[in-house]
């Protein structure tokens, strides 16, 4: 005999006459309000995180629990009225759903307060309190419930005894959640093993608190009669849990990887609802369980979770077609087929006369889908595992005191090189060989350093904890890894016209009449940029290369010759070396390396250049036995910074700036663009004493407002100097030029006037304490500026926001001359 169909808790009568307009409309309105909230709350609070970044200030760790706060509390609040007030046991539902929602999310905002760079913890944390979350609304639920409708039966639809699971409709839940998956396996790459799985445990407990939250019993309120009216499920039951789901979707994932989830999430609602109405038309005896809303949320939500880094959901990669705008894509698509399931289940599934497919069909569409997750995967996507690495900072640097008297000029340069490297190569050879050995055998892929006495591995957060117990290790740092592409992104060119003759910032630290009035170009002194790469075909650049087989190095992509794709170094190379007008030296040589890959770096990749510089070595060649420091240029230009969330702390690269300058080899580095707030310069190595570091000014002498500021923690006035670095010209990828403004722009033209000195008078080559103080001795005074009137804004005074004032080359080439 059949059993009576369930009787489900609070549940209206079939008979029950419709709901007033008035809680329909209120739920509608809070509905659009809790939407226009979230959303808002989501967009501001990520733009505030770039806000932040792109002037290099700290995290605040209080905004997005303050976020999840401010969100319970405006959308809580109707939330809580809606399940409390109407008669209508459906807008009562609805008023469970968004306030057990935005509790959820108010409890996953508290885990923001992890630091994006740890993001296996936080993920650890996100699957945990989505799973106690799950079981407590369960387990409410359950007590509800358990006096009104039958146990359900365990997994999925019973049409039979010895039915297995999973049915037919659990199947066509887990298809659809894999074709939500498929753009992100085209236009996404996996992180590391350990980051992967933990992304798969959080997705599965979201989709276990979605099941949670969209049971049975909240369907029924939607579905009155015997069948149901499916329009009525699909359309307005879709709907309210699309705005539940919303809310999860905004609690999904660090700053950043919400974001596509908040267009992916929301349309498998009404696929829900049409899954729904095909179990109740096909088991009308039977409780539906949570089995489809689980498989089907859980695969949509590990999409984002998974398949992108969100440190790399950032603004300063959004420029060109880089991980923003394939992320942007892929959420796109994803809404797309998400919006395609809704219609095609709502169509196909919840007619009144439509029909569930078979098991076997729908076991089949599931496992296409999954071979074609994978084809797509290994095919035109990104496969593999894309983790971060570590470096291992060891506790022994390097001893170069005292190093022997050197002769002056080039000679002693290069014998004090030699020895330094040599120093630097056995310290690291002989105390970090036990480690070694260790790591190969566990297959860690050890990668060693000298410059800095470190070793850059793979692994997580367990490697990092065994690796910080050992007593031969000082601290174990994140080593940021960029994940591919499926499409490179593109070169950066110029459109700016060529120039007819030296540029207004040439001519304004009077480089120009050095050239005419003291014959001084350069020429004899070679100037080593590390960035993002040089574009080495260039007209005003091809001259310059010093050529040879150690002249170039790319530890990114391992190219053979000079070439640049983001053109930041191509410009900033141009400003020190470059001819036709642009360059401060252009009699100078040029060496390169590439350490920015997408405008990012990583503490490994920073050194990879600076052990180049140190020692160049042969394509191809060991870093440890084939450096030729007597090869190194003798002037480095650094437009750029290494801030924590690449995985620097304030010290990492301070022995590879003191071995550079106990080698004689003068480094310049920028200031940053993170003024005009006061202690501004913070992201190795421009605060370090051993760095002649440079802000900017504008054509008018004045500082400018983006050039940061001093002081720094125990050491020197900084900035230094400084240099022309707003509206500056110079050249671009592919024979263009284009005029760009940062402390970037204005370090390399202070590189240009050193080799000027430098090639006026070869005996100051190496003599870094008297080269420095000549440049400050003829700077010119130029005009602070400051953030506020307000006494905590003059940084400790003007010093520590000019330095010694804008370089003058004309003068500072005549007192190198004279110093002879």
């Amino acid at each position: 005999m059949q059993a009576e169909p369930p009787v489900w808790a609070d549940a209206r009568p079939p008979t029950a006459p419709p709901p007033g307009p008035w809680p329909v409309v209120a739920a509608v309105l809070a509905g659009c309000w809790t939407v226009a909230v979230t959303v808002a709350i989501q967009a501001c609070g990520w733009l505030t995180d770039q806000v932040l970044l792109g002037f290099g200030r700290e995290r605040v760790g209080w905004l997005w629990p303050a976020a999840g706060l401010l969100t319970v509390l405006l959308v809580g609040t109707p939330a809580l009225l809606l399940a409390l007030l109407p008669r209508s046991a459906a807008v009562r539902a609805t008023g469970r759903a968004w306030l057990a929602a935005v509790l959820a999310l108010g409890a996953f905002g508290l885990l923001r307060a992890v630091p994006p760079v740890h993001h296996e913890a936080y993920l650890a944390g996100l699957a945990a309190t989505a799973a106690a979350a799950a079981a407590v609304l369960s387990r409410l639920t359950r007590r509800r419930t358990a006096d009104a409708a039958p146990a359900p039966l365990a997994g999925a639809e019973v049409e039979a005894p010895g039915r297995r699971w999973p049915g037919a409709v659990t199947l066509l839940a887990v298809a659809g959640g894999l074709a939500l998956l498929l753009p992100w396996a085209w236009l996404g790459a996996l992180g590391g093993l350990l980051e992967t799985l933990l992304a798969a445990l959080a997705a599965a407990a979201l989709g276990a608190l979605a099941g949670a939250l969209l049971d049975a019993r909240f369907w029924s309120r939607f579905a009155p009669g015997d069948p149901p009216r499916p329009a009525r499920l699909v359309l307005v039951g879709g709907l309210v849990a699309g705005v539940a789901l919303l809310l999860l979707a905004a609690g999904a994932g660090q700053s950043a990887a919400q974001l596509p989830a908040l267009l992916t999430l929301p349309p498998t609602g009404f696929a829900l609802a049409a899954l729904y109405a095909a179990a109740r038309r096909r088991h009308p005896a039977v409780a539906v369980p949570a089995g489809p809303t689980r498989w089907l949320v859980g695969l949509a939500a590990f999409g984002p979770l998974a398949f992108a880094d969100p440190e790399e959901i950032t603004l300063l990669l959004a420029t060109t077609r880089d991980v923003p705008f394939w992320v942007a894509a892929a959420a796109g698509a994803g809404l797309a087929v998400g919006l395609l399931l809704a219609a095609g289940y709502g169509l196909l599934l919840a007619r009144p006369r439509g029909r569930v497919p078979r098991r076997r069909t729908a076991a089949v569409t599931a496992a296409v889908l999954l071979v074609a997750l994978g084809a797509v995967d290994l095919g035109p996507g990104q496969p593999g595992l894309h983790g971060e690495r570590l470096f291992v900072v060891l506790r022994e640097q390097a001893d170069l005191s005292g190093l022997p008297a050197a002769a002056p000029g080039r000679t002693g340069r290069d014998a004090r090189a030699g020895e330094v490297y040599r120093r630097l190569v056995a310290t690291a050879e002989r105390s970090q060989a036990d480690l070694r050995r260790e790591l190969t055998r566990l297959r860690l892929r050890p990668t060693p350093y000298y410059l800095v006495n470190g070793i850059e591995v793979d692994g997580g957060p367990a490697v990092r904890a065994w690796l910080a117990r050992r007593p031969e290790v000082a601290r174990v740092l994140v080593s940021q890894r960029l994940r591919p592409l499926p499409a490179p992104a593109g070169t950066t060119r110029g459109t700016d016209p060529a120039p007819t003759g030296p540029e207004w910032n040439i001519r304004r630290i009077g480089a120009d009449r050095v050239w005419s009035q003291l014959g001084v170009t350069g020429a004899g002194v070679v100037v080593g940029s590390s960035d993002s790469g040089v574009d080495g075909r260039h007209p005003a650049l091809a001259g310059g290369f010093r050529g040879g087989d150690d002249s170039w190095y790319d530890p990114w992509d391992g190219t053979r010759a000079p070439t640049d794709e983001g053109g930041h170094g191509t410009h900033t190379t141009g400003s020190a070396v470059g001819r036709d007008g642009i360059g401060v030296a252009p009699g100078a040589q040029w060496v390169g390396c590439v350490n920015l890959d997408r405008n990012l770096g990583s503490p490994a990749h920073y050194l990879d250049c600076l052990q180049f510089m140190l020692a160049p070595f042969p394509s191809g060649g060991d870093a440890f036995t084939d450096g030729r420091p007597e090869r190194a240029p003798e002037i480095l230009t650094n437009s750029w910074g290494c801030p924590g969330i690449e995985g620097c702390d304030a010290g990492v690269l301070r022995p590879a700036t003191a071995a550079l300058d106990a080698a004689g080899i003068f480094v310049v580095a920028a200031a940053g663009n993170t003024g005009p707030w006061c202690a501004s310069i913070d992201d190795p190595p421009a605060p370090y004493p051993d760095v002649l570091t440079v802000g900017a000014v504008d054509d008018r002498g004045r500082v400018a407002q983006f050039s940061a500021r001093g002081p720094v923690p125990g050491g020197p006035a900084k900035p230094d100097v400084l240099a022309p670095g707003v509206g500056v010209r110079s050249a671009m990828p592919g024979g263009g030029y284009a005029t760009l403004d940062g402390t970037s722009m204005a370090t390399p033209q202070v590189a240009g006037v050193v080799a000027l000195m430098w090639s006026a008078n070869p005996a100051l080559i190496g003599d870094l304490p008297r080269t420095r103080e000549l440049l400050r001795e003829t700077a010119t005074p130029a005009e602070p500026t400051y953030r506020s009137r307000n006494p905590a804004d003059a940084c400790g005074g003007p010093a520590n926001i000019t330095g010694a004032g804008l370089v003058d080359a004309y003068a500072a080439v005549r007192a190198a001359r004279a110093a002879g």
